[in-house]
């Protein structure tokens, strides 16, 4: 299985207890590698290689789960832009 990031809203998530049970209830799940919550937008973005469906179930006993995105973890590189200013200075 392959790093991918999955985004999760979840109605409950209102204060920084139900943030923090989210976040305990998501770190059990084996394979997540990162957990971000953003309680303004009632979000939980995980990354790592686990179960997404596995991650909404441990996430369902604070109340109501969203699955927002799945994709892959992995960010475009930069470096594409730095070898095309090196070439320009030659």
């Amino acid at each position: 299985m392959a790093q991918q990031k999955v985004i999760f809203k979840i109605t409950a998530m209102v204060d920084e207890t139900t943030k923090k049970k989210a976040m305990e209830a998501v770190a059990e799940v084996y394979g997540v590698d990162s957990i971000a919550a953003d309680l303004k937008d009632q979000k939980v973005t995980v990354t790592g290689e686990m179960d997404p469906i596995t991650v909404a179930k441990k996430l369902k006993k604070l109340g109501h789960v969203d699955i927002v995105s799945v994709g892959p973890a992995k960010e475009e590189k930069k470096d594409e832009k730095k070898d095309g200013k090196k070439d320009e200075k030659k």
